[in-house]
């Protein structure tokens, strides 16, 4: 539940933000919010006390119920293909990224401060990334847009809230790992530029980003730097053949 220091922000929010730059594509894809609790499962206390909300919002898919995929996130580059229909919710192992190719199969990753990255076809396939620093200097992303199967240019991504640039610190290793260059004190870094970039050098043509930065704007999201415990959670729904085409 929200710490009583955020209550008050809490009461005027809404649950989800949804990503309406692919709602045009006919994907329901959205990033929750404080509003809508705390969805950690790192430690076997917060599983227990979290899971209810879990599957509580995998019945709340609509239209649905779609089944739901989660993974134990590991920062790594391992990414995981969905082809046949589920139900319920179900969690895997060492993942941090999902293709979702079932229609109105949806997948989730947890962030609070590392990016998602949400990735849609005109077709109704979908993928969702959960990028964080080690995750995009492995290029996760360029990794799951050529495991795609489909022309680049023909997916839409979306860089969903995250730490912005002038929140997000690293030292002078990381900085070297994620830009090529080497520094000899801490820097800032913008993921979700460098994601962009990598998306576009991919070939990819529609990028957008979301307004949020998980640190600055703590009323609204969690944030692993600003000192919380809690995760949002992304999610993203595959469509079917019938889903919107490119306008």
């Amino acid at each position: 539940m929200p710490s009583p220091a955020t209550a008050h922000a809490v009461a005027g929010l809404p649950a989800r933000e949804p990503v309406v730059e692919l709602a045009r594509m006919g994907i329901t894809a959205f990033t929750t919010t404080r509003a809508h609790g705390d969805f950690s499962l790192a430690e076997p206390s917060h599983v227990a006390a979290n899971s209810p909300r879990w599957n509580e919002l995998q019945r709340s898919l609509e239209p649905g119920p779609a089944g739901l995929v989660s993974a134990v996130q590991v920062h790594g580059d391992e990414i995981a293909t969905h082809e046949d229909a589920w139900t319920g919710w179900r969690r895997i192992e060492g993942v941090d990224a999902h293709i979702v190719l079932a229609p109105r199969g949806a997948a989730a990753v947890t962030v609070a401060d590392c990016i998602p990255v949400f990735v849609a076809h005109a077709t109704g396939a979908v993928a969702l990334v959960h990028a964080g620093w080690r995750g995009t200097a492995a290029g996760l992303l360029p990794k799951v847009i050529a495991a795609m199967d489909c022309p680049a240019a023909e997916l839409a991504i979306h860089l969903g809230p995250g730490i912005c640039g002038r929140c997000y610190e690293v030292g002078p290793d990381v900085y070297e790992r994620l830009t090529g260059w080497q520094t000899i004190r801490n820097r800032h870094v913008d993921l979700r530029a460098l994601l962009a970039e990598q998306a576009k050098q991919a070939g990819v043509v529609d990028v957008s980003a979301s307004v949020w930065c998980t640190k600055c704007d703590r009323d609204r999201f969690y944030s692993h730097r600003g000192g919380d415990a809690g995760r949002q959670i992304a999610v993203i729904v595959a469509g079917t053949s019938d889903s919107a085409p490119f306008p």
